[in-house]
């Protein structure tokens, strides 16, 4: 079966669905486990670190099919992970200096998810890394 067939495009939509159901009752758990600024920033520093490890994962060694890629960081990932929410947490926050800290703390926090995410996968990756570039 191609691609372009529609049962693979069915199964992919599943599997995004799945991936999808998964994040957004994790994040429906860390928003009941912490208050609402720091739940949402702790998932989306921690959706930052895994997506960034699933993309260098796959320029470095590339173990994972683009299906798993696509369940984690389409499905898994987008749903976990909130924009919107830090958008509307931002905006309804009550001073100057709250802005700045949920700004900071997301923005912040997210690149340096990225950068624990790489660290991450160029671990994973190990002698397959030569000089610190993918091979």
């Amino acid at each position: 079966m191609t691609d372009a067939h529609p049962l693979v495009r069915l199964e992919t939509l599943a599997l995004i669905a799945v991936g999808g159901f998964a994040g957004s009752n994790l994040r429906f758990f860390a928003m009941g486990q912490f208050p609402d600024v720091p739940s949402i920033v702790i998932v989306n520093a921690v959706g930052s670190a895994v997506l960034a490890v699933l993309v260098y994962e796959a320029e470095y060694t590339g173990h994972l099919t683009s299906r798993t890629r696509l369940v984690f960081t389409t499905g898994f990932l987008s749903s976990l992970t909130t924009y919107s929410t830090f958008a509307l947490q931002t905006a309804l926050a009550s001073s100057p200096l709250a802005v700045v800290g949920i700004v900071a703390a997301n923005y912040g926090l997210g690149a340096a998810g990225v950068l624990v995410g790489r660290g991450i996968a160029r671990r994973i990756a190990g002698p397959h890394l030569a000089g610190g570039e993918p091979t």
